[in-house]
This record gives structure tokens, sequence and C-alpha cells, in this order.
């Protein structure tokens, strides 16, 4: 089988948003625990050790003045910064940085043929982040950057994003929304948190139609969940043919989820990932790179983010 990565490490627990924060240190810890308990861990290459991404490589997004902000709000011991939301604490600036790192390295090793996909169990969040706006629990755009590195480093020209995440990704949207070499494709509930979503909002200029949203309705589950993923998002990617995916994965569309009205079962994620790794084969061959984002019930997170790396790992390639 072909070989699938893993990032994490200790550090990311160092990210202190506060007591009873749905956003916390035991998200983090209750997937590595699940992955090992189901077998999983062992099959995974987790010998690349997260590393920081550079200012120059923040700044392919992030104006080095919001970094800057964000570097002075947690090391002069700020509670927030830019939005009540975005909670930090002193060690916050780095450990986010730590897992923008991560989202390179992972896609340095993927797109050089050193692993086919990886997974990366990293926090912060980065979807919500805007190119100078932190907030909805993040700071960096990991996957954003990711797709800017694999385009600037490694001379990519069609990236795909897919974010199942219950929240719709406004900073992946706004940051891609007039760039068709990017496809931002997004499953989220709607109405809900940051309001954003639409199925009419497409894309502008040369990026139209290299956005699509597929908003689902409060209460919604599998049938619906996946009824979008295969009729739209999958014929999307096809005709799309990226050289690689990234997936901003959140689980937090799961039915036990306390941000969420959905009733999504874990399994259903299992489906969206072998769906995707099977719509890309041809363009892609395999290649997929896939950031935690959302999941906020533990277990729900654990048993989802599980059958997703198990997908990962027993996919063809």
């Amino acid at each position: 089988m072909p070989t699938t990565g893993l990032i994490h490490g200790d550090v990311f627990t160092e990210h202190d948003t506060g007591s009873g924060h749905p956003e916390c240190p035991e998200r983090v810890r209750a997937v590595l625990a699940t992955l090992e308990s189901d077998g999983l861990l062992a099959e995974l290459d987790a010998s690349a050790p997260p590393r920081a991404a550079t200012d120059a490589e923040l700044e392919r997004i992030h104006p080095a003045p919001f970094h800057q902000r964000v570097k002075r709000a947690a090391e002069g011991g700020q509670s927030w910064v830019d939005s009540p939301d975005a909670n930090l604490g002193a060690r916050s600036e780095h450990v986010a940085r730590l897992a923008a790192g991560a989202a390179l390295e992972a896609v340095d090793r993927v797109v050089d043929g050193r692993w086919q996909r990886a997974f990366l169990a990293t926090r912060p969040p980065g979807h919500h982040a805007e190119e100078s706006l932190a907030m909805g629990f993040c700071f960096y755009n990991h996957v954003a950057l990711a797709a800017r590195h694999a385009q600037r480093a490694h001379g990519l020209e069609r990236v795909a994003i897919v974010d199942w995440d219950v929240h719709h990704g406004n900073g992946t949207q706004h940051l891609f929304e007039a760039d068709g070499s990017v496809l931002y494709a997004s499953l989220h509930q709607f109405p809900h948190y940051p309001g954003t979503g639409l199925a009419a909002e497409r894309g502008d200029g040369e990026g139209e139609g290299a956005t699509l949203n597929c908003p689902l309705e409060p209460g919604t589950g599998d049938k619906e969940w996946l009824a979008a993923f295969e009729d739209s998002v999958l014929p999307a990617l096809e005709a799309f043919a990226p050289e690689l995916v990234l997936v901003s994965a959140g689980f937090d569309a799961h039915v036990r989820d306390p941000l969420s009205a959905t009733e999504v079962s874990a399994e259903t994620y299992a489906r969206f990932t072998s769906g995707l790794l099977q719509a890309t084969a041809s363009s892609a061959s395999g290649r997929l790179v896939s950031i935690l984002e959302g999941g906020y019930d533990l277990e729900g997170l654990a048993s989802s983010a599980s059958q997703h790396v198990s997908a990962l790992l027993n996919s063809p390639a």
C-alpha cells in the first residue's frame, strides 16, 4: 500500500485557549489515542517532526503586519486577537506557525514522493483565518498556505481544496475566489457560523466557477451529505483534474458534536475519503494532504478521524 504520513507532536497541546474552551488540547490527544487503539498508528509514517513556517512562507498568504500582530498579542499576554473567538496563550503563535509548517512539510513529502498521502493531527485549525484577520479559533490558514506552497515551491498548476468542516471555510474561499488555479469545494451546515457559503458564491473574475459551495440544512445527515458530495463535489473534482488534493478535515458535522446541528456518522468520512482518492486518481495519482480542522466532541472527533485515516491507508493508489 502507498505510504501515508502523520505529523503530530506534544507541542500542539501547548496552544492554550482557556478553561472549558471547545478547541482544547484533548482534541489531538483523543485522535492519536484512537488511532493507536484502532491499530492505525503503527501503519503511519510519523518520522517527520513539525517545523515552523518561516516569515516568507507565511507571507505568501498573510502579510507581515498580520503575523507580527498575532505574535505580539500572544507574547504580550492578550487572551484573544482580532476577534473574541480567536483565543490564545503565550505559546499560541508559535504553535500556529508549527501547524502551518507541518502543512508545508507534508506537501513537500507528498509531492516529492516520500509519502503519497498525509494526515496532520495539529491545532489550532485554520480555515476561518482571512488574509489579515484571525477568527473562529483560527490564526493562520494552513490549507491555503499548503496550496500556495505546492504552486510556488513545486510548480503545480492546479490544486483542489475540499472542506467538509460543518462551518464554511470563509477564509479559504476569500483567499482563492478570484484564482482559477485553486478549486475550493465546501460541504457545510447553513445557516451557521460564519454566515458565508451560499451556493450562489461561485468565485469572481478568473476564479468564477472554481468555488463550489454545498450548503446543507440543520438536521441533515449521511444521506444528504453523501448526495451533495457524490453529485456535486466529485464531478467538479474530476472536471478540474487537480494535481494535488488538500482536505480541510473538520469532523464537527458528526451527530455528537456540540457546535453543529447535523447528523453525520463517522463512517461517512471514510466514504468521503475513498471517493476523493478515486475521483482524482488519474490527475493527482493519489496525492492528498489532510489537515485537521474542527471537531469538538472527543468521541465523535476521534472515531471520525480514525475512519478517515483508515481509508487513507487502505484505498488503492
